[in-house]
């Protein structure tokens, strides 16, 4: 195919939930920047996901805003409707929308743990279900248009707390854990339609909740907690998800992408090691 661009996503429609403030809205970002048509999907953060339609607009790509409480398995299925009215098909999902909570474990409340695990796991479970419906149709379109491999992509968005533990973290970390573990099963499951499953696993990402309600962070501190020696943002989220999305990725499935900048990779223990030979075993 001449001029072929396996990592371009021109002419591909997507859906990102979550998507008015955050790691969500700077994919969307991304996406309109690499060529993708988008639907923005947001609960609460209106004006950020407004804001977000005309920067892709302004891009000279389609872009619309839905509001939707994606803990509601009515509003999963109905988002994902109207970004396909509106698109006219779906490549594409980014599911993101989520709910953080930093609570002692013997804290949590029944309202607590329904509330985390409505929006984390059952709106990522119910979305997908929908957008595979759609993506189904469009895959048997492209595979008669000779593109064998397209059945679409869905990406999840995890964290790197569903490898690793925190303290204050038990059901956020819960959330996180069966994300990975859905996506693996669902990755094999849609195998045969050619629809990829993978999840992109961030670590410390900053977003503008961190400087919210009188907090003390900056940026400096962010920085200082990661081997790589910056903190993550929005945008970085944003070229791994388009990478994801991409028919450059078509060999990807199944898939959790850790994107830390080492933070899973170092060891916890706080000691700077001996010099010189010893014995690490007896």
């Amino acid at each position: 195919m001449t001029g072929y661009n396996p990592y371009s996503l021109e002419g591909k429609c997507v859906l990102v939930t979550g998507a008015g403030t955050g790691i969500g809205q700077g994919v969307a970002l991304e996406l309109g920047k690499q060529g993708a048509d988008v639907v923005l999907s947001y609960s609460s953060s209106a004006k950020g996901a407004l804001e977000a339609v005309e920067q892709i607009k302004a891009m000279g790509r389609r872009a619309t805003a839905v509001q939707a409480d994606l803990g509601k398995v009515a509003d999963c299925q109905r988002v994902v409707d109207e970004a396909v009215a509106f698109l006219g098909g779906l490549d594409g999902l980014v599911n993101n929308a989520g709910l953080t909570l930093t609570l002692d474990f013997q804290n949590v409340t029944e309202d607590d743990f329904n509330r985390i695990y409505f929006l984390n796991i059952r709106g990522q479970f119910f979305t997908s279900q929908r957008a595979v419906h759609y993506m189904l149709e469009r895959g048997k379109v492209r595979q008669q248009q000779g593109l064998a491999w397209a059945g679409g992509s869905i990406v999840n968005v995890s964290s790197v707390h569903g490898f690793v533990g925190c303290p204050g973290h038990s059901v956020y970390a819960g959330t996180k854990g069966a994300i990975n573990a859905f996506s693996r099963e669902l990755a094999v499951e849609l195998c045969p339609a050619h629809i990829r499953v993978n999840v992109l696993a961030p670590g410390t990402i900053e977003v503008p909740s961190y400087f919210a309600g009188g907090s003390d962070y900056t940026r400096e501190q962010g920085n200082s907690i990661v081997p790589w020696g910056r903190v993550g943002l929005p945008q970085d989220c944003g070229y791994i998800a388009a990478y994801l999305l991409s028919d450059a990725a078509e060999f990807m499935t199944g898939q959790v992408l850790y994107f830390d900048g080492g933070l899973t990779a170092k060891m916890a223990l706080p000691i700077q090691p001996a010099s010189g030979e010893r014995h690490a075993n007896g």
